[in-house]
């Protein structure tokens, strides 16, 4: 039976049932009913209710918090195997276990690599959103199942343009060049990078260059994971030092590590936007269409 004319359908792992609604309704695909809960000590328990006998079960699990997700994850795979599903093709927008990519002290573990393994182990395909490569060149590195990493940035550029009068785009670094530079060329926007000024070890400036010329602009920080937003919340500092506008903040990730949020709400922002990657109130650029096209085109070039 040929992958193209398999019939889909789409499971949301818990916490992830809007996008999986979203995805289901742009792929016309089936939605998969299942129980999947803990037991009072703490188990995991999965029940299918839905035939999957010859379909292709997609899995929609964003990977923040990836500990306690993974179990029902395979379980919910194995199960759908077992009950004749030809394929499990795992969506995870937020792919977690990127960062330990080396052995940085002796005697630690080299995570991603471990992380890799284990998915590839029971998904035949993932498709994930900005994942964070650091010294990977590619996913397929450490992934060994046929993947699609989906960027972000044309979706963040369109909701710049939309919604946002004047804007400017602000790189808080040199590294945040070439991708702030990217969605300021889409949103049709200009961009400027802070620069650092050193006048000894501890002694470090930040001036924003050109500052005159965007008095009157709306300054918009952008950037792909915002998990203790202090990089931000520092850029915010020394965009009002300046004299700037209150910022907006656009994140791919809405990771946002204990008080991260809400510490970021208080530093005198005007707005805090991300993407629907990982469920959160600040969820404002929905993702499910590019999600589908890519989920879609994967199936048949796995086919």
């Amino acid at each position: 039976m040929s992958l193209k004319n398999m019939k889909m359908i789409v499971f949301a792992l818990p916490g992830n049932e809007d996008l999986t609604e979203k995805i289901a309704g742009h792929l016309k695909a089936e939605k998969g009913e299942a129980t999947i809960r803990q037991f009072p000590d703490g188990e995991s328990y999965v029940q299918i209710h839905s035939n999957v006998k010859d379909k292709c079960v997609v899995m929609v699990c964003t990977l923040h918090e990836p500990d306690i997700k993974l179990l029902p994850l395979y379980f919910l795979s194995k199960t759908a195997k077992e009950l004749g599903a030809v394929c499990t093709c795992l969506v995870a927008p937020y792919l977690a276990y990127m960062r330990q990519d080396k052995q940085f002290n002796p005697g630690e573990g080299v995570t991603s690599g471990y992380f890799a393994q284990l998915i590839s182990g029971f998904a035949e395909t993932l498709t994930t959103v900005d994942p964070h490569l650091h010294r990977r060149s590619s996913l397929s590195e450490i992934y060994s199942v046929p993947n699609k990493v989906i960027h972000a940035a044309s979706h963040i550029s369109k909701w710049i343009s939309n919604n946002i009068d004047k804007p400017v785009l602000i790189g808080p670094d040199s590294e945040s060049e070439q991708w702030v530079s990217q969605v300021a060329k889409n949103a049709n926007a200009p961009f400027i990078v802070l620069e650092k000024i050193r006048h000894g070890d501890k002694d470090v400036d930040v001036s924003v260059p050109e500052v005159n010329n965007y008095k009157n602009y709306t300054p918009v920080l952008v950037d792909d994971i915002i998990s203790t937003a202090r990089t931000m919340i520092e850029t915010v500092r020394h965009l009002k030092k300046a004299g700037m506008r209150p910022p907006v903040c656009v994140g791919v990730h809405a990771v946002f590590a204990g008080s991260a949020y809400n510490d970021l709400k208080n530093s005198g922002v005007q707005q805090i936007v991300t993407c629907n990657t990982i469920p959160h109130d600040s969820n404002h650029i929905d993702l499910s269409d590019i999600l589908s096209a890519e989920i879609k085109k994967l199936m048949n070039h796995h086919a």
